[in-house]
């Protein structure tokens, strides 16, 4: 289980333990905090990679929430990918989708649309790191019978963690206006949509590519070995196979009394194998 669901243990225990940090940090603290892990225009020009890195890991006011949507999303995808593929998947969509977001904003900075306020909008969570697992766990794939039961459950939970980020959590509201949550949710999840068909197209080629080549080879291996062994035993019953083909599974034939090669059965009271007389 360790194993299997290592990234998804992961990331929720690094969630829990900053979690954890920050409820334990006086109002100055956490303020401090938040504004550096924060992934707004201004951090971005100046650091991009730790507010990116820990702008995932902070949730101020969501301490008790984000856990249970997490857990509900990332083992059901976790079981899905694998570790590291859902690792590379939730921070393509946690990185595109931050860039994404940002970068309207900036342009729209640029262009006058919008105040210099917005280069320092607060903008941390794990919410697209959790709709990024949430489109893996829902991505429809191949699954044996045995796991078919586990895969039904993943999605089940999985869609509930949606219903609850859509309607309650309002995800995508704004997005008509650019808002900068809605737009980067949304480019997180075709993120991670792209990449999970990628991966699963990627997974069912070398399997199709193996199946293909069995059933090509069973075919021949039936036609030629059943062939051979048939023609030989059909070629053997007319006689015109070899006499190993034709005799091993017999008495030798009796040859006619007087030919060469005819001797007497042991213990016959013949004269030496001399051609019997009496006929």
């Amino acid at each position: 289980m360790r194993t299997r669901y290592a990234f998804a243990g992961a990331f929720l225990g690094c969630f829990g333990i900053t979690g954890l940090i920050y409820t334990l940090l006086d109002p100055a603290a956490q303020a401090w905090l938040v504004d550096g892990a924060s992934t707004n225009v201004a951090n971005l020009e100046h650091e991009p990679v730790l507010p990116l890195l820990l702008s995932a890991f902070v949730a101020p006011g969501y301490v008790a929430t984000w856990p249970v949507l997490i857990a509900l999303a990332l083992f059901g995808a976790n079981r899905a990918l694998g570790n590291g593929r859902l690792a590379l998947v939730c921070l393509a969509g946690h990185v595109i989708g931050t860039l994404v977001s940002e970068g309207i904003v900036a342009g729209r900075v640029d262009a006058g649309q919008l105040g210099a306020a917005s280069r320092h909008l607060t903008d941390v969570g794990p919410s697209y790191v959790v709709v990024s697992a949430v489109v893996v766990a829902l991505a429809p794939r191949r699954q044996p019978p045995s796991e078919q039961r586990g895969t039904w459950l993943a999605r089940a939970l999985a869609a509930v963690d949606l219903v609850i980020l859509v309607f309650p959590g309002n995800i995508f509201g704004g997005l008509s206006q650019l808002d900068v949550a809605a737009v980067g949710h949304l480019t997180a999840m075709l993120t991670a949509a792209a990449a999970s068909a990628f991966i699963l197209a990627r997974r069912r080629r070398p399997a199709s590519g193996a199946s293909g080549g069995g059933a090509s080879g069973d075919v021949a291996e039936g036609a030629s070995g059943g062939d051979v062994d048939g023609g030989a035993d059909a070629e053997g019953d007319r006689g015109r196979g070899g006499p190993e083909d034709q005799l091993a599974d017999r008495a030798a034939p009796e040859r006619a009394v007087g030919q060469p090669g005819h001797y007497p059965p042991a213990g016959h009271g013949g004269d030496g194998g001399e051609p019997e007389r009496d006929g």
